[in-house]
């Protein structure tokens, strides 16, 4: 028996010899895991989370998230603060089925401050470019209406014909540094107001109401609609044909919203997320060029685990049947973060056992889905998802959880240079 197992052990490490980098890092991938963001502790590797934004990407790490955007002059403004998930702050979170439902909620929470962020540097130094237009331009009439007078005064004198002095040309923006300088940029004062805190909850909850209204209300609407129309019945009919429509809905969602010329960089920043932590859970030097070897389809990625939700939900409301008043309804839209819940448990199902043929089949139209939302990046896209990651590393060894009191400190484990350099925020608290 001893023997079996010597052979099986030789031949995994004659595999792993011969295995490509997306490869290698699937397998690492398929280590247990202990969520988005968290840092395990039964020895395996953190796995970290991101979202792509307005002209950056978000990066998620155990104990800190950071968002990167390019600015028009070409510098990369990132910013980085704690956050703790609620799920190591109390046990009972860390409940399966629970821990997903939270995590669903602080994502949205995070994924929208990370969009104000992106669009208020946006705005910011479109602002202050536009400033410095005009203050350059009102100096350049100046200028042309002081040479202007000086004309006049030398035709009223007695001196030979004056040259005429040419206007001054406006001052022209400056090029862009030749190197993507980063630089600390914290949201603007307003972002700690209550108004902006009350304005970001609304956003959130609008968005999500929109979303049930959207893929859960509307083909309930619509499939009692057949179902009277046709004078069939049966609860797993009619939930089947709910979830058909939900399904669409949400593919034509995703189909019409990459139509939008804008929405094309948001997915190519997509992409350029989905390489950088290939890359980090490879455990290679976070470069543009090593990225170019590695796909941009990740089994993590939040457009796979919709697409769990929306299968999940099928199977959970043919428990229920036929929904017959409105409380009926109304329960089944109460039962979206227990779906919530079992979908991320099965998808750390799937991660843990990604290398089987079962799992792969699963996580297949998920990935295909990624041909949507996802588009190869450039190399300056890569580099501020590169800089938003850096931002949140945590060193990973020893893989053990920082006692509290303890600062987390970021280095380049992933990079495989050895350097130590520490994150633009210390954790006071991990």
């Amino acid at each position: 028996m001893s023997e079996e197992k010597t052979t099986e052990s030789q031949q995994a490490d004659a595999a792993r010899d011969h295995e490509t980098p997306e490869q290698k890092a699937e397998r690492e991938y398929c280590s247990p895991i202990s969520g988005f963001g968290e840092q395990p502790t039964d020895g395996g590797k953190i796995h970290y989370g991101g979202q792509a934004v307005i002209e950056g990407v978000m990066m998620r790490g155990p104990d800190k998230v950071a968002t990167a955007v390019r600015m028009p002059s070409g510098e990369i403004a990132i910013h980085a603060e704690e956050f703790i998930p609620a799920t190591r702050k109390h046990r009972l979170l860390r409940l399966p089925i629970i821990r997903g439902g939270v995590t669903l909620i602080e994502s949205l929470t995070l994924g929208i401050k990370a969009l104000n962020y992106s669009a208020g540097v946006a705005i910011e130094e479109v602002a202050s470019s536009e400033e410095a237009l005009a203050a350059d331009a009102a100096e350049a009439k100046v200028q042309e209406a002081s040479a202007s007078d000086d004309v006049v005064e030398h035709e009223h004198s007695a001196s030979p014909e004056p040259r005429p002095v040419p206007p001054a040309e406006p001052a022209k923006p400056s090029d862009p540094p030749s190197s993507s300088e980063v630089r600390a940029v914290p949201p603007p004062e307003s972002a700690s107001d209550w108004k902006t805190k009350a304005a970001l909850t609304g956003t959130m909850v609008f968005a999500f109401a929109l979303g049930i209204v959207f893929f859960f209300w509307i083909p309930l609407m619509l499939t009692d609609f057949i179902m009277n129309k046709t004078g069939t019945d049966g609860g797993i009919l009619f939930n089947l044909i709910d979830g058909v429509i939900r399904v669409v809905f949400f593919l034509a969602y995703i189909w019409g919203i990459s139509l939008w010329g804008e929405m094309r960089r948001v997915f190519e920043y997509h992409g350029a997320e989905h390489k950088t932590i290939f890359m980090q859970e490879a455990g290679e030097e976070l470069t543009p060029e090593n990225a170019r070897k590695y796909a941009t389809k990740h089994p993590r990625c939040g457009t796979s685990f919709l697409l769990i939700v929306m299968v999940v939900s099928i199977l959970v409301f043919m428990i229920f049947g036929r929904p017959s008043n409105i409380l009926h309804r109304l329960f089944r839209i109460a039962l979206i973060p227990v779906i919530a819940g079992i979908s991320y448990e099965f998808m750390k199902l799937s991660a843990k056992h990604g290398s089987r043929r079962w799992a792969k089949m699963l996580s297949g139209p998920g990935l295909a889905l990624q041909n949507i939302t996802t588009k190869q990046p450039s190399d300056d896209q890569v580099e501020i998802a590169i800089a938003s990651l850096k931002a949140v590393r945590v060193e990973e060894a020893p893989m053990n959880v920082h006692p509290a009191g303890e600062p987390a400190t970021a280095g380049a484990s992933a990079g495989g240079s050895g350097s130590s350099e520490r994150s633009p925020l210390e954790s006071a608290d991990v």
